[in-house]
């Protein structure tokens, strides 16, 4: 048995337009943002929930319960840079700026997007942007945080 290492398997883009998220091709994907190298190890945050539903009904001796509402919270952390290129996501990831979140795992960060690849695309609207604070023997640092915005493709295939 092997195990499937995360270290420089993950690629992170902010893209602006994706025409079916189902199925975004690999220049849509190639055209946005590679945001990747500037999230820190720990950065990258896309967290389902999923709601309870009570179906027990006053005869009931157990509580049962179903699934509902999906929802997300995602955030991504930033390390500050000092070129333009390298502070883009700072200056990109605005308030009330709206996009697509794109993710691949598990395939080398340096393989091109590609057709048959599988990806997670997030349609998200940026929240104010939160600068952390300071702290001995560390880049500085900015929290992005994003509202998924409708339903995301979490099993999305590069067309």
């Amino acid at each position: 048995m092997s195990d499937l290492i995360n270290d420089g398997m993950t690629r992170v883009f902010w893209v602006s337009s994706i025409a079916n998220i189902n199925a975004p091709t690999a220049s849509e994907l190639t055209a946005g943002n590679d945001f990747t190298a500037r999230i820190t190890p720990d950065g990258l945050k896309v967290d389902p929930s999923t709601a309870d539903v009570d179906t027990s009904s006053l005869a009931s001796t157990f509580d049962t319960k179903t699934v509902g509402r999906v929802g997300y919270d995602a955030e991504l952390t930033f390390k500050r840079g000092t070129t333009g290129a390298e502070d883009l996501p700072y200056t990109t990831l605005k308030y009330g700026v709206s996009g697509y979140l794109a993710i691949r795992r598990g395939v080398a960060y340096a393989t091109a997007w590609a057709a048959g690849q599988k990806a997670e695309i997030y349609p998200a609207t940026c929240g104010e942007p939160q600068n952390t604070a300071p702290a001995a023997n560390e880049v500085m640092k900015f929290v992005s945080p994003l509202k998924i915005t409708s339903p995301p493709a979490t099993a999305a295939t590069v067309a």
